[in-house]
């Protein structure tokens, strides 16, 4: 493995349960999978996630397996809740644990994403144990009715009311988003990555530790 350091034992990795999950149902051989982590951990990204799921996609192909999307889902579903996203890996409403994923038509195209992480690992289990439910503010299948203006108001992420009295520093990263010119900012998932969504390319942010800055698809 290379890039960025990922804490814990190798055997909890998800590459390594994809691996383990697909040997136990199916004969596969053995395999020499190399890992560049450029995504941090613990920022609410789905970075392991989603290496977890490319990895059953590979193997799949490697050992022409044929295995189709269903199996995929259920397997992804298997290795964690927010998995099977990234069998379709494309602009889906979720819902149940992460498995029901029904396909929408809608583009963020015409925006720039800046995503800022300061550093911070927030683990799943410490961001569910604070979070506290409530109702939907809006029907998220209507969300291609929306435009820019109207994300603030719709697009709340619960689970930054739960943590901003212990990691005050993401509210102030996600004003400076706003402060730069951001028509939306929020923490991305469990956090702890702050991201905001610009009409034109953002500047770099001075001294970040980690800063993503493209154009979205």
């Amino acid at each position: 493995m290379t890039g960025l350091e990922i804490p814990g034992e190798s055997k909890d990795n998800l590459v390594v349960k994809a691996y383990e999950l697909m040997k136990s149902r199916h004969k596969l051989g053995p395999v020499s999978i190399h890992l560049h982590k450029t995504i941090p951990t613990g920022a609410g990204l789905g970075a392991g996630s989603s290496n977890g799921v490319f990895a059953l996609k590979m193997l799949n192909e490697i050992f022409d397996l044929n295995l189709d999307k269903t199996t995929l889902l259920k397997y992804a579903a298997e290795l964690g809740s927010d998995c099977s996203f990234f069998i379709e890996n494309i602009p889906c409403h979720v819902s149940g644990r992460g498995e029901n994923l029904e396909k929408i038509d809608f583009s963020l195209s015409k925006y720039w994403i800046k995503i800022i992480h300061p550093g911070l690992h927030i683990s799943t289990k410490e961001a569910f144990s604070k979070i506290v439910p409530k109702s939907d503010v809006i029907n998220l299948k209507s969300i291609t009715k929306l435009t820019g203006s109207d994300f603030s108001k719709h697009f709340i992420n619960d689970f930054e009311e739960s943590l901003k009295g212990s990691y005050p520093q993401l509210q102030q990263l996600k004003q400076d988003l706003l402060s730069e010119g951001a028509i939306y900012a929020s923490m991305s998932g469990s956090g702890s990555a702050i991201y905001g969504l610009f009409e034109s390319e953002p500047k770099p942010k001075v001294g970040a530790k980690f800063e993503f800055i493209g154009k979205l698809k």
